[in-house]
């Protein structure tokens, strides 16, 4: 839930003048969705233990399953927080392909996305969403009191965003999902991979940046840090240390750093020295794991890179040249070409996928991306893409699919993917290369999860790996023969290829993640490899060799190996989660859940379009201030404000109501004032004040659509609006005042085109935004005028990565009324500038680019991303006395994005230095800006 307010201003003279914009993003944020679905998803909902599930009708049998599941795990769950018992809703999506679940307040509420990845734990998919999610319900039900509505909601998450760090909620969550479980992260190689190497490798890092991450290097993510941290203060402080820092908080909210000063009351150290004792612990653990660890170093085929980088799923070409999937902190994923000298050369992007995937043979190279619906976000698919290296052709083989890791047969005749159903049924699939018909479905009576197929040699014989609540399991069809080679395993097996007679995968039997082989005819299992920090993804050489990725300290790397088989070792794997799996003493939550049956209810859409869940203060600017009521409704279809603000310059009230109704294709808005207004004007050769009060109603109207392909993203919007204004009560107003202002007309159309950014881009490095807005009065005889708008921006690529040039070319036509409107963009300065003559055109030229990435703590009070730099030359007027050698202004800007005070906002400060031309007989302008965001 987001909380967006105006911008303020505070105008202060220096040199000429000062102006400094605060520009307030939102107040809490984390990856929740305020998407919609279609209008056709049928809703029913079942009341469970304090549990309300909403789910679409095709998910009746998981809606069940959850609805015995969540009241039985939940005072489990909850016992470490003392939490027992919980009122929540809960949805159930199942329209979108990309994995997610969240809790969240304003409105209270959980959601749990059913289709599941193909890449995660060894256990169900939901069960795995529900012993992470509800730790979460347990922690806001601790700081709230287990109020359904916890009064005003909005409040309270904003201060768990800015008062108790992410890394807490999350980290405690992960030590909750592996103690109460056989699976959970804390119990994956590969998830504390990252933060192992750079311990083993020397790298140790600071507080800040283990937390906010970092724009240059590998960092563990808060996810792990808190994990990692979490469990330390079990082992060493109980079961219920997080029951008593966040009891602690609550009863003493209003404090600077109030996480970090309860830590410090129970622990004796703050958050920073915590972490740090920590990282001391875990270098000590993971260092006596590798001296009982039998490893193998491989040379990189890659180049060497000094910034986080991975070359994903490398495939051999020819002896002299690899294919591999590469992203990096300066480039968006992406296939390349690595030379036999470890050259690269860049051949196209690609779109979002749930996990990194491709497969190559018989040069066709087919893989999957996620494509949104143009306007109901929460509906997306999973397609199936190729390229042809001989033809130089693209293909889409797939429209409105939802199938997950395409794998193509040696011959590039067929390809078997995982299908999943809006009922949460998989099936595997073959499909015809050349047109993505389905040729044949292999029948899955369990529905157990199917992840990761791939062919043999012939095209005969498929393996995959199936999840279910028991584990993992290595699967081997053979014509109308199916057989388990591992059975129910709590390895994390993946991507699973046939090499010769045998069977390649992935797993962490020696504790650390590795390439195994297996004899279909014996399961015989052998080692392939023996990486000091983690080796995935083999394929097999025309030589008999096979070449993988090896993670190193900057990410994955590419190597190669003879296949050779080696002994599968001992498992030295460090598990820190240990003391708090014995203080729970549950072994496993989902053992014995219920099998009942629920009454189910039609969930009714137009009789759940309020959900008043916070009020909350607004402030305008230093003269304007209230408070708002606020309603979001559980499926985002519908957001009502209303409120009360006080003019304190006018000493009145203004009184507002605003509704947004999202549900249809269009998106249809009404926005109401009853506001006090002011006015000077000249009689009497004086200048008089008039005042007046007036009821303004806004009718709006959009389309806004969206859709990407490959790494091209595209947007349009069709905006129509009119309002209607009746004037009241006038004082000392003068004659032929107007009372009403009937229906003026707005229309706008925007156009936007971007190639996909990464990490470290200002804008994207190819980019088209074209708006044009019409205004007119119609209905209205006593006011004539119009104004016309064009508008474009063009980016364009720097001289270095990352850097970004800007040009924009923009148009105005007005009159009557509307003579002195603004509708293009401007010069920077425009408002401290006397004009002239009245603004009919714009040319704004900008050059932006990072130049440092110093990841600097500054002790409790800053942590520095990074710097980045403009410089800028705008024209005004172009063609009415005013030429290329006349810029109005240019200049030079600089900004930093920060942490302050440790708090999780990301903070861009900025100052920029404007130069006017001599003309305007005017001060060089120093602006500086203030904007945050999550």
């Amino acid at each position: 839930m987001n909380l967006t307010t105006p911008n303020k201003k505070l105008i202060i003279k220096y040199l000429s003048i000062v102006t400094l914009s605060f520009t307030s993003l939102s107040v809490f944020g984390q990856i929740f969705s305020t998407a919609q679905n279609p209008l056709s998803v049928k809703w029913n909902y079942i009341y469970s233990g304090g549990f309300k599930i909403i789910y679409p009708e095709e998910l009746e049998k998981e809606a069940q399953r959850m609805a015995n599941t969540l009241p039985f795990i939940y005072p489990k769950i909850g016992l470490g927080l003392r939490q027992q018992k919980t009122a929540i809703p809960l949805l159930l999506q199942n329209r979108g392909t990309v994995a997610n679940g969240f809790v969240q307040l304003a409105p209270k509420k959980s959601e749990f996305y059913a289709t599941p990845p193909q890449f995660f734990d060894s256990q169900d998919w939901l069960n795995n969403l529900a012993v992470h999610e509800l730790r979460h319900i347990a922690q806001f039900d601790k700081l709230t009191g287990t109020q359904a509505h916890p009064f005003p909601e909005l409040v309270y998450f904003a201060y768990f965003g800015a008062g108790i760090p992410t890394w807490f909620f999350e980290g405690d969550a992960v030590v909750n999902e592996t103690a109460l479980t056989n699976s959970g992260r804390g119990r994956q190689p590969n998830w504390i991979m990252p933060y192992r190497t750079s311990i083993l490798e020397g790298k140790k890092i600071s507080y800040s940046k283990a937390y906010f991450g970092s724009n240059k290097d590998v960092t563990p993510g808060y996810y792990q840090t808190g994990y990692l941290m979490v469990s330390d203060m079990k082992e060493k402080y109980g079961q219920f240390i997080s029951d008593s820092i966040l009891s602690d908080i609550r009863k003493r909210p209003v404090r600077l750093y109030p996480f970090s000063q309860s830590l410090k009351k129970f622990t004796k150290q703050n958050s920073r020295t915590y972490f740090l004792s920590t990282q001391n612990k875990l270098a000590e653990k993971w260092k006596t794991q590798q001296e009982k660890s039998i490893t193998e170093s491989y040379e990189s085929l890659n180049k060497k890179t000094d910034l986080a980088t991975d070359y994903f799923l490398p495939v051999r070409l020819n002896k002299k040249q690899v294919l591999a999937l590469k992203e990096s902190k300066t480039d968006a994923r992406h296939f390349v070409i690595i030379n036999e000298d470890k050259s690269e050369q860049k051949l196209f992007g690609i779109g979002y996928q749930e996990q990194p995937w491709f497969s190559l043979k018989n040069d066709l190279l087919v893989w999957d991306e996620i494509r949104y619906d143009p306007r109901y976000k929460q509906r997306s698919y999973s397609v199936i893409c190729s390229y042809n290296f001989k033809t130089k052709k693209f293909d889409k083989l797939s429209s409105k699919s939802r199938l997950f890791s395409p794998s193509i047969s040696n011959d590039g005749k067929k390809i078997i993917a995982s299908k999943v159903e809006l009922n949460n049924q998989f099936n595997l699939v073959e499909l015809d290369a050349s047109s993505g018909k389905i040729l044949k479905t292999y029948p899955n009576l369990e529905n157990e999860i199917l992840q990761m197929p791939s062919f043999d040699q012939s095209g005969n014989k498929v393996t995959y790996i199936s999840v279910n609540e028991k584990g993992k399991s290595l699967w081997l069809i053979d014509g109308e023969k199916k057989m388990q080679l591992i059975s129910n395993s709590r390895q994390q097996l993946s991507r699973p290829i046939f090499i010769n007679d045998k069977i390649a995968f992935n797993a962490h039997f020696n504790g650390i993640d590795n390439i195994y082989s297996i004899d279909p005819d014996s399961k015989k299992i052998n080692a392939l490899s023996a990486s000091k920090y983690g080796a995935f993804n083999p394929s097999e050489t025309a030589d008999g060799k096979i070449i993988f990725n090896n993670y190193k300290i900057n990410g994955y790397e590419i190597a190669e190996a003879a296949l050779t088989e080696k002994p599968v070792g001992e498992n030295n794997f460090v598990d820190f989660s240990a003391a708090a799996e014995k203080q729970e003493n549950v072994r496993n939550v989902f053992d014995n859940i219920p099998d009942s049956t629920y009454q189910t209810n039609r969930y009714h859409q137009a009789l759940n379009l309020f959900s008043f869940h916070s009020i909350i203060p607004v402030i305008d600017n230093e003269y304007v201030f209230g408070l708002e009521l606020q309603s979001n409704n559980l499926l985002n279809t519908m957001d009502f404000y209303t409120g009360a603000k006080y003019h304190r310059d006018l000493k009145r009230f203004e009184y507002t109501a605003d509704i947004s109704y999202k549900a249809l294709y269009p998106v249809f808005s009404v926005l109401y004032r009853n506001r006090p207004k002011r006015t000077f004007y000249r009689a009497k050769n004086a200048i008089q004040q008039g005042d007046w009060r007036e009821n303004y109603i806004k009718l709006d109207a959009s389309v806004p659509l969206s859709f990407n392909m490959r790494n091209e993203n595209y947007a349009f919007t069709l905006n129509a609006a009119t309002s209607f204004t009746q004037r009241y009560m006038p004082e000392n107003m003068p004659t032929g005042f107007i009372r009403e202002l009937k229906f003026p007309m707005e229309y706008n159309f925007t156009f936007n085109h971007s190639v996909r950014t990464t990490e470290r881009d200002i804008a994207p490095k190819w980019a088209q935004v074209f708006r044009a807005t019409y205004n007119h009065q119609p209905f209205d005889k006593n006011l004539n005028g119009e104004i016309l708008a064009l508008e474009s921006f063009l980016y364009f690529p720097g001289f270095a990565k990352n850097h970004s040039f800007l040009a924009s070319f923009n148009y105005q036509k007005a009159s009557g009324v509307n003579q002195y409107a603004t509708e293009i963009a401007t010069v920077y300065g425009y408002n401290n500038i006397l004009a002239k003559s009245k603004l009919q055109n714009s040319m704004l030229f900008n050059y932006r680019f990072p130049f440092a990435f110093p990841d600097w703590e500054l002790g409790p009070f800053a942590y520095v991303r990074n710097f980045r730099a403009g410089l800028f030359c705008h024209y005004e007027n172009i063609g009415k006395g005013t030429t290329f050698n006349d810029p109005k202004t240019y200049g030079v800007e600089l900004n930093t994005s920060v942490n302050l005070l440790r708090y999780q906002p990301v903070v861009d400060l900025g100052a920029r230095l404007v130069f006017v031309n001599q003309i305007y007989n005017q001060n060089p302008i120093l602006e500086f800006s203030f904007n945050y965001s999550f």
